[in-house]
């Protein structure tokens, strides 16, 4: 059994490969200050409801953006024998045309990689986490970089934790723009504000680009009801980067020279 890992600073999303895709995926709360031991218990739990276990997994291939739990499944790997695949700019098949390459996130690759892939190119991927950010893709399938600015949950935490009489409220678009109570004042600017933030990233992007690329949705609140508002969107596929995952898997196996752990 093959099985994705995408580690994200809120979410560890996991999923079994079964062909070159995923199917469904399961999450746990990301720990940053993990430990090996910890890492298997997590596995276990997320593989227990397909009625699998750790000792089904011939190999794991990893998407990470916090190095502590990379290092705890890096030493459960070799503890478990479980060949462990790091999916970076050594074996996802796709050109980085930015200025600093190496600083760019593995998982934006990959989320680069697999719409180009599954939805054609050129294409903007809004990745929709803890932060939000948007990729490029070029014509011939390049990366050539994008934005990032903090998420809309992150926004909202903050405004609550920064301000003495602002409270936390829900994810929700509110019926107008003009809020008629604080909390639908504060639906209005962070979540419609939102909606503008990436509505004008994807224009000028577009602009840049000169031709018109395929809008691709991904992340954790992309399979939010409200994430179907944002206009310009041809697809929203929550598991982009797991699914990326899985055809990195494939591209390892075609040249099983390439590196790995």
């Amino acid at each position: 059994m093959i099985v994705a890992i995408d580690v994200g600073n809120t979410n560890i999303s996991l999923a079994v490969v079964r062909g070159d895709d995923v199917a469904s995926a399961r999450r746990a709360a990301t720990r940053s200050a993990t430990t090996a031991d910890e890492a298997e218990q997590t596995l276990s739990e997320l593989l227990a409801p397909d009625g699998a276990a750790l000792g089904d997994v011939e190999a794991i291939v990893l998407a990470s953006v916090v190095p502590a739990v990379s290092a705890a499944l890096a030493e459960l790997a070799r503890e478990r024998r479980i060949r462990l695949i790091v999916a970076d700019s050594t074996n996802i098949p796709i050109a980085v045309r930015v200025d600093e390459p190496a600083a760019v996130g593995d998982d934006r690759l990959v989320n680069a990689f697999a719409a180009g892939t599954l939805y054609g190119r050129p294409a903007i991927v809004v990745d929709l986490g803890t932060a939000t950010t948007l990729d490029v893709v070029a014509p011939d399938g390049a990366f050539l970089g994008g934005a990032i600015a903090p998420g809309l949950g992150l926004g909202l935490e903050a405004l609550a934790a920064r301000t003495a009489q602002l409270p936390h409220v829900a994810l929700e678009v509110p019926e107008r723009a003009i809020g008629r109570d604080t909390v639908s004042a504060i639906q209005s600017g962070a979540v419609l504000g939102y909606f503008g933030l990436v509505k004008e990233l994807v224009r000028r992007i577009t602009a840049e680009l000169g031709t018109k690329p395929t809008v691709v949705l991904t992340g954790g609140l992309s399979a939010l009801p409200w994430a179907r508002d944002i206009q310009g969107v041809a697809a929203i596929d929550p598991l982009l980067t797991l699914r990326g995952l899985a055809l990195v898997y494939r591209e390892v196996l075609a040249l099983p020279k390439m590196a790995h752990v």
